[in-house]
């Protein structure tokens, strides 16, 4: 009769017989358990395979009788852009190549702990530098710290030689553009990783003020069937439904992750106002305050995509943006005068559908302590939306067909456009968004910054130039520098544009990773 240590894989076993599912692998080490092995776990992104991970799997190896290792799969890896360099097959494939490890997996989700508590180790061992808790950006280690425990495991640390994969790829590997690469290899000897740490860290004790238009997006997932014998259409298949909370909720909700005092004001229509939809997206620590118009609906825009690609075909928008009437404008500007004060900073969203009137704006930039504005352009109001609606700003930040609408001015000198802008608004920092271009980023203080892009992988634009300005704009308020603001924004924006619409709001945790990884 076969025993389970006559099955464990050797050496003499080729090493794709080490690596099966997670809950194959939960159940062997439950009957190894049984039968009085001990048995070690060691976790993480292994993206290149170097001497300090191997003499960690070995040290760890020591702790026990069976060393299992487990990885992060490549969608939760967020160490930046081109990372991994190596797939999850090739990860999986390399570490069970090596003689110390009998059994690999590949973890369901973005963390540990669900992991821990199914496969239950004796021993859970990390590097040493994961020692000491407060070193930890995450914060994660003491969440597996308790995980462990709780199956009656030990965390081990092991002290082997350590080194760090990422520093290794981005000195060697040049996984970034040449103008990347240029821009980070000077950024580095200006800015640490802890200095970036310590900057978004102590942006939690602004109190925010966030008011701007609501706005529903639907994406409604099709796949085209072809064109209509009898109609120029074409016909498509519809699939399915998403709802997400976008404008200035999902500004809100961006920003509450940085921030610990968060108010949000905004205006629904009172037919289909989606109150409940709103109240159940806002992040718990997102106060909101809203306001209910008779002769509106709530923003809802319906795009039609085709799935998986997600490609817009078409868009349908619900909204009547009319100014608002009197007496709504009136509640609104009654209830602004009692608070604005009363915040450190305002951020101002203005998708240009008839919440924000002359009089509110006037209101805004006469009581803010610092106002942060963003004027959006879309199919609705072309030309009639530009950022000259406000008369002044401490933080201006929009993308350059705005900034150029502005000045009617096609093909005209940027930074030019800026410094009129900053003499026009008195502002302190301006922002231009640029795509593919990355941003460009004045202050008086610290003069023209150009940061390049930091994203490869773009999965939904939707919502990235919010999540921008929702994280630089409390940075500007803090006196961050205007190139440090750009490299966070552009971080903000590499994360973003790899969610699907507003179905999450860059959160810090794998914002201070991807940072970590590109400073490294």
């Amino acid at each position: 009769m076969k025993t389970i240590e006559n099955n464990m894989p050797s050496s003499k076993f080729k090493s794709e017989l080490k690596i099966m599912s997670l809950d194959t692998l939960a159940g062997i080490t439950h009957d190894l358990k049984k039968r009085g092995k001990k048995v070690v776990l060691c976790h993480g992104v292994f993206d290149l395979l170097h001497p300090g991970h191997i003499l960690h799997f070995e040290a760890a190896k020591k702790q026990g009788d069976v060393l299992v290792v487990t990885l992060t799969k490549d969608q939760f890896v967020n160490k930046g852009p081109g990372r991994p360099v190596y797939n999850q097959r090739l990860r999986a494939e390399s570490i069970a190549s090596l003689g110390c490890v009998d059994y690999v997996a590949l973890n369901e989700g973005p963390i540990a702990v669900d992991l821990i508590k199914k496969i239950k180790p004796d021993v859970y061992a990390k590097g040493a530098d994961y020692e000491n808790p407060q070193d930890d950006i995450t914060g994660k280690i003491k969440d597996e710290q308790e995980a462990v425990r709780s199956v009656g495991g030990r965390i081990h640390f092991t002290h082997e030689v350590t080194f760090s994969s990422t520093e290794i790829i981005n000195r060697h590997y040049m996984i970034y553009p040449d103008q990347a690469q240029e821009f980070l290899e000077k950024f580095r000897k200006k800015y640490s990783v802890q200095t970036v740490v310590d900057t978004l860290k102590k942006l939690n004790s602004l109190k925010v003020l966030v008011i701007g238009d609501t706005i529903i997006d639907e994406y409604h997932y099709c796949s085209p069937m072809g064109k209509s014998p009898k109609e120029s259409i074409v016909a498509s298949k519809f699939l399915r439904a998403e709802a997400f909370a976008g404008g200035i909720l999902a500004c809100a909700n961006h920003t509450a992750g940085f921030c610990g005092n968060v108010q949000v004001v905004s205006v629904l229509g009172k037919e289909n106002s989606r109150e409940e939809f709103i109240l159940d997206h806002l992040k718990p620590h997102v106060k909101p305050k809203l306001f209910f118009r008779d002769d509106a609906p709530t923003v809802v825009k319906r795009r039609f995509v085709w799935d998986p690609f997600l490609v817009k075909m078409f868009e349908v928008v619900f909204i009547d943006d009319r100014p608002l009437s009197g007496k709504n404008e009136k509640q609104v500007h009654d209830y602004l005068s009692k608070v604005i004060g009363q915040y450190d900073m305002v951020i101002v969203t203005d998708y240009g559908h008839g919440f924000l009137s002359k009089n509110l704006i006037d209101l805004i930039c006469k009581k803010s302590k610092f106002l942060a504005v963003n004027t959006q352009t879309n199919s609705a109001n072309t030309g009639y939306n530009t950022i000259h609606k406000y008369p002044r700003a401490d933080y201006v930040c929009i993308d350059e067909p705005e900034m150029r609408l502005a000045h009617q001015d096609k093909f005209g000198n940027l930074e030019d456009l800026i410094l009129k802008t900053a003499k026009s608004m008195k502002c302190k920092y301006v922002t231009v968004t640029r795509g593919h271009l990355g941003s460009l980023t004045y202050s008086k203080k610290d003069g023209f910054s150009q940061i390049p892009i930091f994203s490869k992988e773009i999965v939904d634009r939707v919502g990235a130039g919010d999540a921008f300005l929702a994280v630089t704009a409390p940075c500007a308020a803090a006196g961050v520098p205007s190139d440090l603001i750009g490299f966070i924004g552009n971080s903000v924006g590499a994360l973003a544009v790899r969610i699907v619409g507003n179905r999450t709001a860059v959160e810090p945790v794998p914002l201070l990773k991807f940072i970590t990884a590109l400073l490294k």
